[in-house]
């Protein structure tokens, strides 16, 4: 079993925030008001982009498909009444480039990382 961890402190300026991962990476947090780094729901959008393309990229790879070009993007629709402020839908799109491409082969790496390995989709899959 892996733990993960992280320390979360007021940094004495609005409700700007200093995060601190286990593994020593620092995040600064913020509301809109002081807009100082992103929202920690913007964050939970980032790490299922993040944690989609951390799988597709190295399943595409074994499958010996060359990728010039790859990006993203996730957009999420965030009920804005009543707390919390929960992610009522949340779309994929990921954008793959490359020379030959077998289409097959980037559709079945994206179903991998969807229904086997990404923690996030996982994660939020209960619920969104």
């Amino acid at each position: 079993m892996s733990t993960k961890t992280a320390t979360v402190r007021h940094t004495g300026f609005g409700l700007r925030l200093s995060v601190r991962t286990g593994t020593g990476h620092t995040i600064t947090l913020d509301d809109a008001t002081g807009n100082a780094g992103p929202r920690p729901s913007e964050l939970l959008v980032a790490a299922l982009g993040g944690c989609a393309a951390l799988d597709v990229l190295p399943i595409l790879a074994k499958k010996r498909q060359e990728v010039t070009g790859y990006e993203v993007r996730v957009t999420a629709q965030q009920r804005d009444d009543p707390y919390p402020h929960v992610m009522t839908r949340i779309d994929v799109l990921h954008v793959v480039e490359g020379p030959e491409l077998e289409v097959e082969a980037v559709r079945r790496a994206i179903e991998l990382s969807a229904t086997r390995y990404c923690t996030a989709t996982a994660m939020l899959a209960s619920g969104v």
